[in-house]
C-alpha cells in the first residue's frame, strides 16, 4: 500500500486524495507500521520548539491556537476521521511546552488534566476526546473539542468599558454554574482567568485544568502531583494563599472568578493586575467601587469573593451563581460587608 502522505515539489507534506488510490484499510492512520518513518516536518512558532507535522500517525497539526505558561494548543485535523468522511474532522490538540517536557512527571501532569476534565460532564466545561502518546517523538498530548469563538481576554480588548448587565449575566451565570458543578464534584480548577474561558458558538466554556486538582477521595488513583514547583500561577488572578505556597482550595477559584467578573463588569481588573499579595499589602480593596452595570444586590457577593483573606472569602460558587441569576432574592441585600 502506498503511503498517502508525501511531499510535493515545494517540500510540503500533502495527502493523496482517496480518488487517486483509496486505502484498503480505513484505519491506516491509527495502525500503519512506522519502521521507516519519513523525516518529520515541523510546526514552529516564536518561543516554541519544533514539533512533528503529524502526531501519533493520525493528527496533522495545522496552526497554533494559543500558548500559556505550561502548554500550547494547536488546531489539528484527525486524518482517520477524515478518511471515514467526517464533515468536521478538526480537533484542538494540547502539548506541554518544552520547559516542562523534560520534567520526569510532565506526562503525568498532562494526564491528570485530561482525567479531571473528562470527569466533569457539564455543558460549560470543555469536552476532551483522548490522551495520546506519539512514540516516535515521545510527546504526550490531549485531543479535545475545537472551540470557535472568543476567549474573554480577547472579548475584553474589544469591550474596554465592560459589558452591560444583560450580556454580563449571560456569561457569568453559566461560568459560575460550571464552577459550582466542578467544586461539587470535588475538582478545583486552579487557574481561572479570562484566557481560560471562551464565549464559543455553543456557549461559555471553562477549560485548562492543568493546574487543577481533585480533592481527597476523588479520583484517588491519580498520582498526587505538586503543581507549585512549576510556578505557573497567574499572579493577577491567583489568590494570596497560592502565592504564599499554601494548598489550592475552592476558595482560590472563588477569588479568581471574582476578578474575572469584576473585569467583565467594569473593563478593569479590580487590582490593576497586580499580584494579589501586593494588592493586599497596598490595601487596594479599600478603593473598590461597584461597577456601574452591576445591580447593587450582586455587589455583596462579589465583594466577599474578592477578599484577600481566604477565611473571609466565605461564599461558594453556587451562592455567587444564585446572586447573579436572581439578584433581587440575594439575602445580603442592604448588608454590604465592611471593608476588610
Amino acid at each position: 500500500m502506498t503511503d498517502p502522505v508525501h511531499s510535493n515539489p515545494d517540500g510540503q507534506a500533502v495527502i493523496d486524495s482517496p480518488r487517486d488510490e483509496p486505502p484498503a484499510d480505513l484505519t491506516y492512520f491509527a495502525f500503519a507500521p512506522s519502521e521507516k518513518p519519513e523525516p518529520a516536518r515541523v510546526v514552529t512558532s516564536a518561543g516554541l520548539s519544533a514539533m512533528p507535522d503529524i502526531l501519533a500517525n493520525r493528527y496533522r497539526i495545522e496552526r497554533l491556537l494559543g500558548a500559556g505558561g505550561m502548554g500550547a494548543v494547536y488546531r489539528a485535523r484527525d486524518l482517520l476521521a477524515e478518511q471515514y468522511g467526517d464533515p468536521d474532522p478538526y480537533v484542538a490538540l494540547k502539548v506541554l511546552n518544552p520547559d516542562f517536557v523534560e520534567s520526569p512527571d510532565a506526562s503525568a501532569v498532562l494526564y491528570s488534566e485530561f482525567c479531571l476534565t473528562r470527569y466533569l460532564r457539564h455543558d460549560n466545561v470543555l469536552r476532551v476526546h483522548g490522551f495520546h502518546v506519539d512514540t516516535l517523538c515521545q510527546r504526550a498530548f490531549i485531543t479535545m473539542e475545537l472551540m470557535r469563538g472568543l476567549t474573554l481576554d480577547k472579548l475584553l480588548c474589544e469591550r474596554p468599558l465592560g459589558l452591560p448587565w444583560k450580556e454580563l449575566r449571560e456569561i457569568v451565570v453559566p461560568l459560575l454554574d460550571a464552577l459550582a458543578y466542578a467544586h461539587a464534584r470535588g475538582v478545583v480548577h486552579g487557574d481561572i482567568k479570562p484566557s481560560n474561558i471562551m464565549l464559543s458558538e455553543e456557549g461559555v466554556r471553562l477549560f485548562d485544568f492543568g493546574l487543577g486538582r481533585a480533592e481527597e477521595g476523588v479520583l484517588s488513583s491519580l498520582p498526587h502531583l505538586s503543581r507549585e514547583r512549576f510556578n505557573a500561577w497567574t499572579p493577577g488572578y491567583a489568590a494570596p494563599e497560592l502565592l504564599e505556597h499554601h494548598s489550592l482550595t475552592a476558595r482560590a477559584d472563588i477569588y479568581a472568578v471574582a476578578c474575572v467578573i469584576y473585569e467583565l463588569a467594569s473593563g478593569k481588573h479590580p487590582f490593576r493586575h497586580l499580584p494579589s499579595t501586593q494588592a493586599r499589602d497596598e490595601h487596594l480593596d479599600c478603593g473598590l467601587r461597584v461597577p456601574a452595570c452591576l445591580p447593587n444586590p450582586c455587589w455583596p457577593a462579589l465583594q466577599t469573593a474578592l477578599a484577600f483573606d481566604a477565611g473571609a472569602r466565605a461564599i461558594t460558587a453556587g451562592q455567587m451563581r444564585h446572586a447573579f441569576a436572581s439578584p433581587s432574592s440575594w439575602p445580603w441585600v442592604g448588608k454590604i460587608p465592611k471593608p476588610w
